[in-house]
């Protein structure tokens, strides 16, 4: 950490894309699940979960405040699920933005749908009106035996319940689909019990992401010994049959994560015909299309 720093960073430090410009506030460190096998983002002996202390927190704010910190537009709470954390605790942390971090106009964070079986729509109503408007899920996948098999200690209808939750207290919700996730035993049940998922939520945001193993794949592996990777073909395949399954009224969608072979944005339903016009390319003609060179991708 540099000591002239107001804020305290343990790295690696994750965000997502879309926080490029944020600030990055941590307010916890780790993830208070940290067990499924796709995810190595906070396995690191330093990143192992705690709560940061409250005073650190707002005095880091408060410092920020002083250090130029009203050129903050957004603001993103670290690390993997800042919601865990007592509404209270949140409420004293947004307070403290809107004093010190006067032109900070959206708050952030990641979640996971278990931590906000603790917390009631009205507690989140209070969190949206005290800054806090925008959440990203990882649902990873809507199959259960899938989610099962990638011990994300979650089902179909538990992060369906998260999700309508939080569109019930008017935060936006960003959720996140991971390609490849069933491997090739489980591609067509993944792709068409994620669409069923999103269709039940009709969340603003959808993103995709394929499935990377840095590691070798030896946690994932050590749980789910005959899984066989998709290969790219199979991946634009499982995406083909996820995007045809959605039914969508206006969510913006993006699979332009380093780790995607190929790049998609639009918003669906409008651009569905063309979205899948480009997957049925990839798949037909992968010469035709511009994909991600495989030294670029990654996590």
């Amino acid at each position: 950490m540099n000591q002239s720093s107001p804020i305290r960073y343990v790295e690696p430090v994750f965000r997502p894309p879309s926080e490029a410009d944020s600030l990055i506030l941590p307010v916890t460190d780790g993830c208070s699940w940290n067990k499924c096998t796709f995810c190595e983002m906070y396995t690191a002996p330093q990143k192992r979960f705690r709560a940061r202390d409250e005073g650190e927190v707002l005095d880091s704010i408060r410092r920020t405040g002083e250090c130029g910190g009203d050129q903050a537009r957004r603001v993103f709470l670290a690390d993997g699920d800042a919601l865990v954390l007592p509404t209270r605790r949140l409420l004293a942390y947004l307070e403290a933005i809107r004093t010190h971090l006067p032109g900070v106009h959206r708050v952030s964070s990641y979640c996971l749908a278990r931590n906000l079986k603790r917390k009631s729509v009205s507690e989140l109503t209070e969190l949206c009106d005290a800054g806090l408007k925008l959440v990203y899920l990882g649902a990873e996948s809507g199959d259960d035996a899938v989610l099962a098999r990638v011990h994300k200690g979650e089902d179909f209808e538990s992060t369906r319940a998260a999700l309508d939750k939080l569109g019930a207290a008017g935060i936006r919700r960003s959720v996140m689909i991971i390609n490849g996730l069933g491997g090739e035993s489980l591609t067509v049940q993944h792709a068409e019990n994620s669409a069923r998922l999103i269709n039940a939520a009709q969340p603003e945001y959808l993103s995709t992401l394929v499935l990377t193993l840095n590691d070798g794949g030896a946690r994932y592996l050590a749980a789910w010994p005959d899984w066989k990777a998709l290969s790219q073909t199979g991946l634009f395949i499982e995406m083909e049959r996820f995007l045809s399954a959605l039914e969508l009224r206006r969510t913006i969608f993006r699979s332009d994560h380093a780790s995607n072979w190929l790049v998609l944005k639009g918003t669906l339903g409008v651009d569905k015909a063309r979205l899948l016009a480009q997957v049925r390319t990839a798949i037909e003609r992968p010469d035709a299309v511009s994909l991600r060179a495989a030294w670029m991708r990654g996590l």
